[in-house]
């Protein structure tokens, strides 16, 4: 290990427990909750086999309303939640770190789409997160339960073996919203003044570590001040950083851990393409100056020497992680063992979020394990050997599919693999979209793979050959995987259109394909159109490069916003503000149907006509598999004549979708690639409910 790093895995005393280094995994969810018990334990138990000292469970709701469905939080209403929480608890213990559980009521927040509860807040007011009606205005005995609620979480959480336990107070849920004086509009003695608003917090606080501040530390999640503010109420101004500083001060002699947050959740888990790495040190690191606890906070660090410095510099005490503990749940160990070129750095592309928020099961655009350790066994940093490593492999595309799929070949010891890719370089639709503006950090993904790579003996990398049929037969490979990867259309082709669109050829000079513009082609003139039926990153990078050369850009969208998914990776806003910023124009919720030599036509969201005059479109429609080669190929005689005993084809050139699946099914091949019929997944293992 560097000297230099030494710091980091000094122990930190918070209340009764000693965290073994300053690595800590913040609570983060996972999808997981307490109704996948041995998921969750796995998921957990990977970072604190990596040496992560803090390992915590995601958020826990405490009592019915608090419940999270359709959302799935940890669940800790009664002993049975607990005791499969638990399980958690031990499997972090049995590699030395601290166990955290971060309990939590969401107020007017929790949808309680189970309980059917009535959602409780400080005052009844509207927000934006409420819907089927208000929320009831808490009176003293609903203030009174809640804390009785809390404290026997607290109780549970610490029977089941968790070491430190959270009143969560962060992210506008109910702590924030008794502290926002926006959102607490209460007249009696927990409204008014700071101090009345921060009552009901420093009551629960007190509780908690009345029952179970003897067995574990007492930590609370803060939100102060960023650029966008701490939501109190949804859409309205939140806490100003000294009045929260003022309430540190208030809570300082409950509190043994300040875990701290800025802003709302996508300033805190700021993507990659608006925020720097550290970014919240600004607004985090003045918790510091009313407070001599221990601090932590996060900021996507994957630089050992960054986080030395932070450190050193007094200002937090404890890195806090959650996305680049994802991404790499061994990164404290690669730093001990001095192999820093292995970090497997954190994209911050926020497909964590989205797998999280929309399927209810977490994963990693970096980390094809990521989730995957339970129910298919997958580990990041462990490999089952090949049953017969002198096979020889041929992979035809070293995209992002191709690409994993021969690291983890490698791997797993095979020692004639050859990846060949047709162009110069590798990375597939990557080499292109890392040059897009604000996606450079999208690159990760092939800078991690192509150290890897480089640093396996029994993988041959060869760029600038394209193979023909006649190549791969003639190769001598004893299996043969196909990862030639998509292109986007240039014939107009989009959903509801199966036909092409009249007008798209992309031998035009006035109709571009995505690749052809991030190549160098470019419009004929000013005004360009940028038609987007694919809602995610593709066409706002397009729209911004060519802005920024001088064009006049309008993105003609079918959906009602522009880049729905960016909002799934908590970006959306940010995306539409930066690019209209850039001068980009939006129009939404219309369909095109046909290009001429100087306009395009369709129709609105009515089915009303509707035309613009432009000079060039470039086409995000829709992509298509480039399939032809595995077509050619899939004759079975001729694959028996020429030795090949498999022939498979992954990522993109099965199907088009996003990177982290396409990693994500290289990876599966690789991995089964011993099975009987590797082309098929292997069933993997589900939790089902205990039917007692």
């Amino acid at each position: 290990m560097d000297a230099r790093h030494a710091i980091l895995f000094e122990p930190v005393r918070i209340g009764p427990k000693t965290l073994p280094n300053r690595f800590y995994q913040v609570p983060h969810a996972s999808g997981f909750g307490s109704a996948k018990p041995r998921t969750q334990a796995a998921f957990r138990a990977v970072k604190a086999e990596g040496g992560w000292g803090g390992v915590c469970v995601e958020y826990a709701p405490i009592s019915q309303d608090s419940d999270e469905i359709p959302a799935i939080g940890a669940d800790i209403w009664d002993d049975r939640d607990a005791r499969a929480l638990g399980v958690s608890a031990e499997a972090i213990h049995a590699h030395g770190a601290l166990a955290g559980l971060e309990l939590y009521h969401g107020g007017w927040s929790s949808p309680n789409g189970s309980s059917r509860a009535v959602r409780l807040a400080p005052s009844q007011l509207t927000s934006q997160l409420q819907w089927g009606g208000l929320a009831k205005e808490m009176d003293s005995a609903d203030i009174a339960r809640v804390q009785r609620d809390w404290v026997g979480a607290a109780r549970r959480a610490r029977d089941v073996g968790f070491d430190i336990v959270y009143v969560y107070g962060a992210h506008g849920y109910l702590m924030t919203q008794f502290l926002s004086a926006h959102a607490n509009r209460r007249t009696d003695g927990y409204g008014g003044s700071l101090a009345n608003r921060g009552r009901f917090w420093l009551e629960t606080l007190a509780a908690v570590r009345d029952a179970v501040g003897g067995d574990c530390a007492i930590a609370t999640r803060i939100a102060v001040h960023g650029d966008s503010g701490v939501p109190g109420a949804e859409g309205l101004p939140g806490i100003h950083i000294d009045d929260m500083l003022a309430l540190v001060k208030m809570a300082d002699d409950l509190v043994d851990l300040w875990d701290v947050t800025v802003g709302s959740w996508p300033e805190d888990s700021g993507t990659s393409r608006y925020y720097p790495e550290g970014h919240e040190r600004p607004w985090a690191h003045r918790v510091k100056e009313v407070t001599a606890k221990p601090v932590v906070s996060v900021g996507r660090y994957s630089s050992p020497d960054l986080m030395a410095e932070v450190i050193r510099s007094g200002a937090v005490d404890l890195i806090g992680s959650a996305r680049q503990a994802i991404a790499d749940p061994f990164l404290p160990r690669k730093i001990t063992e001095g192999r820093l070129d292995e970090i497997r750095e954190c994209t911050g592309s926020n497909v964590c979020i989205l797998r999280e928020e929309t399927f209810n099961h977490v994963g990693c655009v970096q980390n094809a394990t990521a989730g995957e350790e339970y129910r298919r066994g997958w580990h990041p940093e462990s490999f089952p050997a090949a049953a017969d490593t002198g096979r020889s492999v041929l992979i035809v595309g070293a995209g992002p599919a191709g690409m994993e799929c021969a690291v983890v070949l490698g791997k797993r010891g095979f020692t004639a693999v050859h990846l060949v890719e047709a162009e110069p370089e590798i990375g597939g639709r990557l080499r292109w979209a890392r040059r897009l503006p604000t996606l450079g950090n999208w690159g990760r993904i092939i800078d991690w793979r192509a150290v890897q790579l480089a640093r396996l003996p029994g993988v041959q990398v060869i760029t600038g050959r394209r193979l023909a049929a006649a190549d791969v037969l003639e190769y001598g490979a004893d299996l043969v995987v196909i990862a030639t990867g998509s292109a986007w259309r240039g014939d107009g082709v989009q959903p509801g259109y199966p036909d092409p669109m009249p007008g798209a050829d992309p031998g035009l000079p006035h109709v571009l394909t995505p690749e052809q513009a991030c190549a160098g082609k470019r419009p004929p003139g000013p005004r360009v159109v940028v038609y987007d039926t694919d809602g995610y990153y593709v066409a706002p990078g397009v729209a911004e490069l060519l802005a920024a050369e001088g064009f006049e850009v309008t993105v003609i969208t079918t959906f009602s916003v522009l880049s729905p998914v960016s909002d799934q990776t908590l970006e959306g806003d940010m995306l539409r503000a930066h690019l209209h910023r850039a001068g980009v124009s939006v129009s939404h919720a219309t369909t095109i149907t046909g290009i001429g030599a100087g306009s395009v036509t369709g129709h609105d969201r009515h089915g009303e006509p509707w035309s613009a005059a432009c000079d060039a479109i470039v086409l995000v429609t829709q992509q298509v598999s480039q399939g032809t080669l595995y077509t050619e190929l899939a004759d079975g005689q001729a694959l028996a004549a020429a030795g090949i005993s498999g022939l498979y084809r992954i990522g993109d050139a099965v199907a088009p979708r996003m990177i982290s699946e396409a990693i994500f099914d290289g990876h599966r091949l690789a991995r089964e690639i011993d099975a009987e019929d590797p082309a098929q997944p292997s069933p993997y293992r589900r939790e089902r409910a205990d039917p007692a």
